[in-house]
């Protein structure tokens, strides 16, 4: 057992920056606006073991605006635990100043105005940068990467994901996991795997159906500072049920904890002295898994785009959350003898644009993967008023605006909008370019569908996604948040089972109760049904901005959460 003094201890020797926490001075120093790089990448080296993790950077080549959540519920025994905690109890919890880079970077409130003392963050030449200090301490750190990294823009698109694998080519990636890189489709994914990446893309958990054996490698053993490291990878469990299974026939996923069991003991009987499970399950899938699986010394958990400031221990196991966007880089060293881990030292290093210095090289090579697109992505459509955001577990502003788009474009009653985490944030008074809309939109199965649908089939529809969003066993969290909706409103009680948490469905244009015979007209996107008919969803959000001109998005006060 590692004590919570010595990562107290630990962390003030790094300066780990997060104010009255035990982290560090970072929130003094930023709130008196005198961040420098070497505030941001100043660490006591320790141990005999760097790790450098980078997860869900959903594409994003450049630096970004992303706003954290309002609203992060956890059900059953995590409720009010982290990552389930926003806003002031997250800086009560964390210790950190309001006002501060870290509130900024870690919380939601006052982010127009604190977005315009810090600034952007992310790219990855301020990533680079951030890996090379890192490699300057410690030469044979391990990078790892724990997926959604292929798709989420403009550019990774239209090349089929080549963009991100040239790059994470160059910033010397040791391994990663997957997620959203199977909706390139399996030959593309086979294509990268096979014959353009040079580090192992690692998928315990993924099994070919026909052999049933596995797909991929399932680990990797690595020997640094005399230690040998098992690195294994978990793709994301659900990618059937959250993503359309047609573009990848052949594959099945799942947690499969006895499998992880399994494979811990079969590196354990190799000489792993350190075992790392490099993670696209999302958080709480982590916790359990963490619990019921011994001898996993680091989880890097992703999918779920948590950024937390400490490690949360569950039994001897670390989890570690690096949240997403390319907004931090975690840094953990690790003292390992014996056979086992003596000592952690961590930090959460966020990547202030305006702070870290760009590493030329990569300034250069993301710039010529853009280059191509560059008069496309610059293309201005439209301005905003509102500030433009998606994280929340029951709406987002983006998601608001898309759902107008949809029923203004489409002619619909009511429309739907997938709960991704992905997409970047807009300021209000910043124009919108057509980057813009596709960092929120950029997806191989773009159809806007336009259908008629039931009353009742609505709300099986919403009971469905409530239930892998708020199912108490988090095996059965199988999605991202809420589905959104626009021209509707409901009432949910969290608590409730499935089947009884949606309520009280009306439709907002005559205030009328939604009927369960009664048939309205949806329009939608995202749909993981083979053959989905309509137009591209950023070509219905582009028509709309341009008829527009300046979009403002009300505030959705359309859901009434019971329970949390």
């Amino acid at each position: 057992m590692i004590s919570r003094r010595h990562f107290v201890q630990a962390g003030l020797a790094a300066s780990a920056i997060y104010g009255a926490s035990g982290f560090g001075n970072w929130g003094r120093l930023s709130a008196q606006q005198a961040l420098t790089q070497n505030d941001l990448l100043d660490f006591e080296t320790t141990g005999n073991v760097t790790i450098v993790h980078i997860t869900d950077i959903h594409a994003q080549l450049k630096p970004v605006y992303f706003r954290e959540p309002e609203i992060n519920i956890g059900v059953g025994g995590v409720s009010g635990l982290p990552p389930h905690v926003t806003g002031a109890d997250f800086r009560k919890l964390y210790g950190i100043p309001d006002g501060s880079a870290a509130d900024y970077a870690l919380t939601y409130d006052d982010f127009t105005s604190l977005a315009g003392t810090y600034g952007r963050m992310g790219g990855m030449d301020r990533i680079s940068t951030v890996v090379n200090s890192i490699r300057a301490d410690r030469a044979d750190a391990l990078v790892l990467d724990g997926g959604d990294t292929w798709q989420g823009s403009l550019t990774a698109l239209r090349t089929n994901g080549q963009d991100m694998v040239n790059v994470f080519n160059a910033l010397g990636t040791d391994a990663m996991t997957s997620h959203w890189e199977f909706t390139l489709g399996i030959d593309r994914v086979m294509e990268i795997v096979e014959n353009e990446l040079n580090f192992p893309f690692l998928g315990a958990n993924i099994f070919d159906t026909e052999w049933d054996e596995r797909a991929f490698e399932p680990y990797k053993m690595f020997e640094r500072g005399g230690v040998q490291i098992a690195v294994i990878g978990q793709a994301f469990p659900y990618m059937p049920i959250a993503n359309p299974g047609w573009m990848f026939p052949d594959l099945s996923f799942g947690v499969r904890q006895d499998n992880m069991a399994e494979l811990v003991a079969e590196v354990r009987a190799k000489g792993a002295e350190l075992v790392v499970l490099l993670s696209h399950n999302g958080f709480d899938v982590d916790r359990k898994l963490a619990a019921n699986v011994d001898g996993i010394d680091i989880i890097l958990t992703g999918h779920t785009h948590d950024a937390l400031p400490e490690p949360v221990l569950v039994n001897k196991t670390y989890l570690i959350a690096s949240g997403s966007h390319g907004k931090f880089v975690t840094r953990l060293d690790l003292d390992v003898r014996d056979g086992e881990m003596k000592g952690i030292n961590h930090r959460l290093i966020p990547v202030f644009t305006d702070v870290i210095a760009p590493d030329p090289e990569m300034t250069a090579l993301v710039d010529s993967q853009r280059a191509p697109y560059q008069a496309e992505l610059d293309e201005v459509i439209g301005k905003t008023d509102s500030l433009l955001y998606r994280r929340g577990n029951f709406n987002g502003t983006w998601d608001d605006l898309i759902c107008n788009a949809l029923i203004s474009e489409r002619e619909a009653d009511i429309a739907l909008s997938p709960g991704f985490r992905w997409g970047a944030s807009l300021l209000p008074g910043q124009d919108i370019k057509r980057e813009d809309i596709f960092n929120a939109t950029a997806m191989s199965y773009p159809e806007a569908y336009r259908s008629e649908m039931t009353g009742e089939t609505l709300h099986i529809i919403l009971e469905d996604v409530a239930d892998n969003l708020f199912n108490p066993d988090p095996y059965y969290q199988q999605g991202g948040d809420m589905v959104r909706v626009g021209g509707m409103g409901y009432r949910i009680d969290i608590n409730q089972p499935q089947g009884k948490r949606i309520t009280e469905m009306t439709l907002l244009k005559t205030g009328e109760r939604i009927e369960p015979s009664q048939t309205y007209v949806v329009a939608g996107w995202a749909s993981v049904n083979e053959g989905t008919e309509g137009p591209a969803i950023w070509d219905v959000v582009e028509s709309h901005i341009r008829r527009e001109g300046t979009v403002t998005v009300d505030p959705n006060t359309s859901v009434k959460v019971i329970g949390a």
